[in-house]
């Protein structure tokens, strides 16, 4: 069984930053890819961005590209999502999941999921 744990969120006001991170326990996956995936009330849950196993490959919604940043350190199996200059639209509760494919951009690519963080971004 797979555990995620996210931490990090909270209430920042337009233009802060926030870092989110996500550790994983139990049995992963072998060599999985990463995703942050948020989802505000009302709205469908959505990609944020994702990393391949090694880090050499990302993937970013047109939304935060140049605004947010995604990492992760295998050696604590960890990811983690810079956020930078954030605003109001951002605000939604952010879930980190993990894929057995070499990158996943959809919910149905990921096979288990955090229990979610909550961003709030005040205007």
């Amino acid at each position: 069984q797979v555990q995620l744990e996210e931490s990090g969120g909270g209430l920042v006001q337009a233009g802060g930053s926030l870092r989110l991170s996500c550790a994983a326990s139990g049995r992963t996956l072998s060599r999985p890819a990463m995703g942050w995936f948020r989802q505000a009330p009302g709205k469908e849950r959505e990609i944020v961005a994702a990393i391949s196993w090694n880090g050499g490959i990302t993937y970013y919604v047109d939304s935060v590209k140049g605004r947010f940043t995604i990492s992760r350190d295998n050696a604590k199996s960890a990811v983690y999502l810079q956020m930078n200059s954030l605003k109001p639209e951002d605000t939604a509760v952010y879930y980190c999941a993990g894929s057995s494919r070499v990158l996943g951009r959809v919910v149905s690519a990921y096979d288990y999921w955090g229990q979610g963080t909550q961003v709030t971004v005040s205007s």
